[in-house]
């Protein structure tokens, strides 16, 4: 009998050939193309709703606040419906005054949680105005609050008609 030496021969394997790395890359490039917009419209969907849900916590807030003081909204210093509302009044007697709310919540789209307040006899804007400096537009007369945000939502609703 004759012994026969079988030899094995391995090659090192180092890494990725660039078809492989090319086909991986080309992969994920597909995977994002389909994934990015959903991902986009969630973002948008989940904005829309904190929008209305911040706007719901305002409209009550001021509704309780008007209850409690004979119907008459907060932005009035002193709470006298002749004088002229402020930012100022609105905060503090949601806020500190009356703790109705913690805070004055956001706008989700320009992270701003500031109000502009409308004057008794003035009209309310027809479309937002200085998003860049306001979250929300409050008349203290028709107890309104409204979203400062241009545009219509995913269901083509204008964001300042929620």
């Amino acid at each position: 009998m004759s012994k026969t030496n079988n030899k094995l021969i391995i090659k090192n394997h180092v890494g990725f050939s660039l078809v492989e790395l090319m086909i991986v890359v080309a992969v994920i490039g597909i995977l994002a193309a389909i994934i990015m917009p959903n991902l986009s419209s969630h973002s948008q969907k989940t904005k829309e709703t904190a929008a209305k849900e911040n706007l719901r916590l305002l409209r009550e807030a001021i509704e309780r606040y008007a209850l409690k003081h004979n119907n008459v909204p907060p932005g009035y210093i002193n709470n006298n419906p002749n004088a002229m509302p402020t930012t100022r009044a609105f905060v503090t007697q949601l806020t500190i005054n009356e703790f109705y709310l913690s805070e004055i919540p956001e706008n989700p789209f320009n992270s701003l949680n500031t109000a502009m307040i409308i004057k008794n006899n003035q009209e309310f804007p027809s479309a937002p105005a200085m998003t860049q400096l306001y979250g929300w537009i409050y008349k203290p007369a028709t107890k309104t609050i409204k979203l400062c945000w241009p545009g219509t939502d995913s269901e083509g609703m204008p964001y300042f008609n929620y």
